[in-house]
């Protein structure tokens, strides 16, 4: 076989490719910083694309010698291809930068593809302009190649050569080159996800062992109550609990905060309450929020409320319903989203309040121009949750998640916030102006927030039980848009205890986080009142310091994004991607060589192979209250059917194929494939609506209305389950309770006409026929032409 090609040309058309790849990189880490110039950032940025631009070179090096092989075109065109994917990738990374002041890395892998398209569709106005960029920076690539083929000969390929080779190295010599802020997002990214799988199978090393089976456990007397004194105790009356956790709110908005004057009414709370000025949220994102405020556990991977199946674990939840509290979540959006509701149903919350269960009456979020609203705003929220409280003598633990201080920052009352951030703004200097005057929206959504929250706490104080009630206020991490000063700063939230039962204030210096709240409750209530005492708890943390002076007796880990345990608090220091800072009293950060980094290292390393073991291993807790609802459990002949099915596939394709299967009668994998979804999706309506229907071909109508009627108590105004309720009413002959879920389509407004026809057949059946006339009528005067509506009411007098 005569193989020829021209090495000398292909190699000259792959240096030019990757020329124009790296000059691609350069401009765009130039428009990146173009609004706030920096020389030697630049600097910086550019020795690592260069870097990046030569390695990509060499990795794909041998691919493209190989195609050449084969054809001397086929080479060029698939490089050229390739790096027109990786400029756009680059392109998209870089905006994601801009957004969110954060290099996206090992966060990729934490999230399924339905959560990343929701938070994206959030934060982008979808429109042809959205797209222009992508059609415009493949063609800027191929034209700088044609330039420099145009160029041709006086072109010294060798120098650039030397260029590339000397600058590349530099980037392994120059310290500043390593800090985030420089380096080449798609070289970051690939590194952190490296970085993140190396750590976790560090983590995981089979050689772990530890001094108890279940390292948590403690005697539960080792855990003092450290808020008793702060309050009147009526030992014979339980307190209720109410859980305030603020999206976004972090301490640079608060008080006396780097971005502070637009939060008026949680500033007035500061002297009302017990208040920590340095404390820290343990997540960078929501989804560490429930299970380290409500549990103090571990994060897992990538996340405690991503462990499928759940661990074994015991949380304030599941302790005060045992103790006779009714325990309540609200929230705007989908509970479902990071699995919220796993985490909520396996500690037995009574009832969720979410997007699913507003309902008439109360106004949502306008969608954006790609058609998504995350929900119900915070005043919505609020108002909602007012209108679910009882009034009975039961003690309560209620859970509020706010929503608006989110991208894309939207709200119905917009325009007057936005008209009192500018009286604000008029008050502050020119320099203080300047820097805030590009987040008004921003500004405008705390007000917002801010102002909800006070209408809140003015209607609750007129209930009865205002007086016995105490509040927990805190943001569940700093919103991410506004650029944050260092990386403390992303976890820095401010923490309010306010109640009237509190008899003394205070002030407190001393660090403290999530994780210590729930240790430090569950001790000051069966202390104080009439809740059965624990023997052991089983807490990651040790409970709040209520010293006031500056301090840190904490060991913290801190999970940026989902799979990233990069940050740790020890004492005074913080340690972050490797760099160790000293932490001042008002929670500033200043790099330092302390000899200390090798001890705070190791206690780092230890922490994630304690994460990994209690996690994996099962070994959170030895007991555990019997309050989750059972998941559906596969085996392992199950689990290789649904691997072969649903390969690659997302949620809502496994519904598709499901409904396909029950279409075609092979209705065992059908009900398999809905129940593995709604192990991870429990309020997916129309996933539980199949199985129903299923179970009602099957001719087992009590499994089908139980799971019907799961779909109503779930999602009370979605229309398809009431259907499918009164079909399996009709089939069976329950057609009094086929009528009874008929008014209540009605009573909660569900406009489908098939309802009413639904329930005048089944007033019918039950020889109603006064008010089976009276249904058909009505709907005859909507739809005076329906043919099946008229043979109903011809049948009707005979």
């Amino acid at each position: 076989m005569n193989i020829k090609f021209n090495y000398k040309n292909g190699l000259l058309d792959y240096l030019y490719s990757t020329v124009s790849l790296l000059l691609i990189f350069c401009l765009l880490s130039f428009i990146e910083i173009f609004k706030n110039f920096d020389a030697a950032l630049f600097g910086y940025k550019l020795l690592n694309d260069f870097f990046t631009a030569i390695l990509i070179g060499l990795v794909f090096l041998p691919v493209f010698l190989l195609l050449q092989i084969i054809s001397n075109k086929l080479g060029v065109v698939v490089v050229k291809i390739l790096f027109c994917i990786i400029a756009i990738v680059q392109m998209a990374l870089i905006g994601y930068s801009i957004t969110t002041h954060l290099n996206l890395g090992a966060d990729l892998l934490g999230y399924s593809f339905n959560d990343m398209y929701t938070t994206v569709t959030a934060s982008l106005s979808i429109s042809f302009l959205t797209f222009l960029p992508f059609v415009i920076l493949p063609l800027f690539y191929i034209g700088i190649i044609r330039l420099l083929h145009f160029l041709g000969s006086k072109i010294n390929y060798i120098i650039i050569l030397l260029v590339l080779l000397i600058t590349g190295l530099l980037n392994l010599i120059i310290p500043g080159t390593k800090k985030p802020i420089t380096q080449n997002k798609l070289n970051f990214l690939i590194s952190d996800i490296i970085r993140a799988k190396n750590d976790n199978a560090n983590a995981i090393d089979g050689n772990i062992s530890f001094k108890k089976e279940f390292p948590l456990d403690e005697n539960a007397e080792m855990n003092k109550d450290v808020l008793g004194s702060f309050f009147t105790i009526n030992k014979e009356q339980s307190p209720n609990i109410v859980f305030i956790i603020i999206e976004g709110l972090g301490r640079d908005f608060t008080d006396d905060g780097e971005y502070s004057g637009f939060t008026p009414y949680l500033d007035s709370l500061t002297k009302k309450s017990i208040y920590w000025s340095n404390f820290v949220s343990n997540a960078g994102r929501t989804f560490g929020a429930l299970p380290s405020l409500m549990g103090s556990l571990p994060f897992g991977e990538n996340g405690f409320m991503e462990l499928n199946p759940l661990p074994k674990h015991n949380s304030l939840i599941s302790i005060l319903k045992s103790n006779g509290y009714a325990t309540n979540y609200y929230c705007g959006d989908e509970s479902t989203f990071d699995r919220k509701s796993n985490f909520l149903e396996y500690n037995g919350i009574d009832k969720i309040i979410d997007i699913n269960k507003f309902g008439p009456g109360y106004t949502m979020t306008k969608a954006n121009s790609g058609g998504f609203s995350w929900g119900y705003p915070d005043a919505e929220i609020y108002k909602k949750t007012l209108s679910e409280l009882k009034d009975d003598k039961q003690p309560r633990l209620d859970i509020i998640m706010t929503l608006t201080n989110h991208e894309p920052f939207d709200f119905p009352t917009k325009k007057e916030y936005l008209t009192k951030v500018e009286d604000i703004l008029n008050t502050k200097t020119s320099s203080e102006k300047s820097k805030i005057k590009d987040y008004k929206d921003i500004l405008a959504c705390l007000l917002y927030t801010d102002h909800s929250l006070k209408d809140f706490m003015h209607a609750y104080s007129k209930r009865a039980d205002y007086k016995n009630t105490i509040f927990v206020i805190t943001g569940d991490h700093r919103l991410i848009p506004v650029p944050q000063k260092d990386n403390l700063s992303r976890f820095h939230v401010p923490f309010y205890i306010f109640s009237p039962l509190l008899k003394k204030t205070a002030i407190i210096k001393s660090i403290s986080s999530h994780t210590d709240v729930t240790p430090s409750l569950v001790s000051f209530l069966t202390n104080n009142y009439n809740i059965n005492k624990l023997k052991k708890t089983d807490w990651i943390a040790q409970g709040l310091d209520t010293v006031r002076q500056f301090r840190n007796v904490h060991n913290i880990a801190l999970m940026r994004y989902k799979g990233s345990i990069n940050d740790y608090i020890y004492k005074e220091y913080f340690y972050s991607d490797g760099t160790l800072f000293k932490i001042d009293e008002n929670f500033n950060i200043s790099e330092t060589n302390d000899g200390i980094r090798e001890t705070i290292s190791n206690s780092f390393t230890n922490f994630k192979k304690l994460n990994s073991y209690l996690t994996t291993k099962d070994k959170i807790t030895s007991t555990t209250s019997n309050f989750n609802k059972p998941a559906y459990e596969f085996t392992d002949a199950e689990m290789s059917n649904i691997k072969k099915l649903t390969k690659g596939l997302d949620h809502d394709q496994i519904f598709f194929l499901a409904r396909e299967l029950a279409f075609k009668k092979e209705r065992k994998s059908a009900k398999l494939l809905c129940n593995y979804i709604l192990n991870d999706m429990p309020n997916y309506g129309d996933v539980r609506t199949l199985k129903g229907r299923i179970l009602a071909w099957e001719g087992d109508y009590r499994n089908s209305e139980k799971e019907l009627l799961e779909v109503i108590n779930r999602t009370p105004f979605y229309g398809d389950s009431y259907l499918a309720v009164m079909d399996i009413y009709w089939w069976s002959g329950q057609n009094k309770k086929g009528i009874a879920i008929g008014k209540k389509a009605l009573s909660n407004q569900i406009n489908n006409p098939e309802i009413g026809f639904k329930l005048g057949q089944a007033y019918k059946r039950n020889r109603n026929l006064k008010d089976s006339k009276r249904i058909i009528d009505s709907l005859l005067v909507l739809y005076p032409e329906n043919k099946e509506y008229l043979n109903f009411k011809k049948n009707l007098k005979k």
